[in-house]
């Protein structure tokens, strides 16, 4: 896991069960703003900065964080998988009739 001394908008949040960390002060977590730079409908870094009102070196220590703990992310998203499955918000009315999961 990264260690928070080397980042200065991202650090843990305590008394949260995610291990990724957060932007510091907020409880926006590191991979929202990576998974607005990547995919079909990417947004540069600048888009994101301005949407959520941070600066614009606060996205870059994002993506730079989650390239290089993706274990970290992966285990928040099993974490979290398990969870929706334990409470059954994988099924009907909680999620659509059609839900497949991964």
């Amino acid at each position: 896991m990264a260690d928070e001394t080397q980042y200065k908008y991202l650090g843990p949040r305590y008394g949260s069960s995610y291990r990724q960390y957060f932007l510091k002060g907020s409880k926006i977590r590191v991979e929202v703003l990576f998974d607005e730079t990547v995919g079909p409908d990417a947004r540069t870094p600048e888009q994101v900065a301005e949407d959520y009102d941070v600066p614009l070196d606060a996205v870059y220590e994002a993506i730079r964080y989650c390239q290089e703990n993706e274990d970290v992310l992966d285990q928040d998203r099993e974490m979290e998988s398990t969870s929706i499955r334990a409470h059954g918000w994988d099924k009907p009315p909680h999620a659509p009739p059609d839900y497949k999961p991964e």
